[in-house]
């Protein structure tokens, strides 16, 4: 299977129409308050280090540029092509092996697993956008890129995130600037319960190894000047052990 043409169009709209600049995107914060916390809770999982690392749902790839200075091989694959030219255009010299890829088409994916091998596989806010008969497909994804010997660590707004975006959504001014896009391409559902994630990944085969909660950083400010945060829950998955 693979996802619907009115959400891939959704977020090739958006991405078509995103700034190349850094921080031009509401959930694009700067690596170290993202990607560099999420590596600091995988890494006392990790049992193969030398393993490729694919960024699943990378976007414009500022996250998958702080994981290539980290880790020797790294992949970054996303839905929108367009999200892949954004992040080409961040990646002058070539470091990264970006592609288009639909997460929710497993003969595509078998077909990264067979190209990379076993990977640890990062993946921040991808499920909760998804439509829901997609994100049990996404979760097989992940598994198969896992394989027997890999990891992968998946951060998603809590359920009380989604109040903190209605909040803001709904102010006497509207949605903040950077939320605008968000709301006008109708890629912001973020309609999943809690616990669904872990089960989506149970039922795929993998084990929860580690989970908790932190605040997940946006690149927009409320009316006070502090940054806007939302809850989140994050997972560390793989094979058990």
């Amino acid at each position: 299977m693979s996802v619907t043409s009115r959400y891939r169009d959704a977020w090739e709209g958006f991405w078509r129409e995103a700034p190349h600049e850094p921080g031009a995107v509401f959930w694009d914060a700067e690596p170290a308050l993202t990607v560099g916390l999420h590596l600091s809770l995988l890494e006392p999982y990790l049992t193969e280090s030398a393993l490729p690392v694919v960024d699943l749902g990378c976007g414009n790839g500022t996250q998958t540029l702080f994981l290539a200075d980290r880790f020797p091989r790294v992949a970054g694959v996303d839905l929108a092509a367009a999200a892949i030219e954004h992040a080409e255009h961040h990646d002058p010299t070539g470091r990264i092996r970006f592609q288009q890829l639909d997460a929710s088409d497993e003969p595509a994916v078998r077909r990264l697993h067979a190209e990379l091998g076993d990977a640890q596989v990062y993946m921040r806010g991808v499920l909760h956008q998804c439509e829901p008969a997609d994100r049990q497909p996404v979760a097989d994804a992940v598994a198969r890129l896992v394989g027997e010997r890999g990891r992968a660590f998946v951060v998603e707004p809590a359920e009380a995130a989604r109040e903190v975006l209605m909040g803001l959504a709904q102010g006497p001014d509207g949605p903040p600037p950077k939320m605008r896009p968000v709301f006008a391409h109708g890629i912001a559902p973020l309609g999943m319960r809690d616990a669904e994630a872990a089960g989506h990944f149970r039922a795929a085969g993998l084990a929860v190894l580690a989970s908790g909660e932190l605040p997940l950083m946006t690149t927009e400010y409320g009316t006070d000047g502090t940054r806007i945060e939302l809850p989140s829950k994050w997972l560390v998955v793989g094979r058990s052990e």
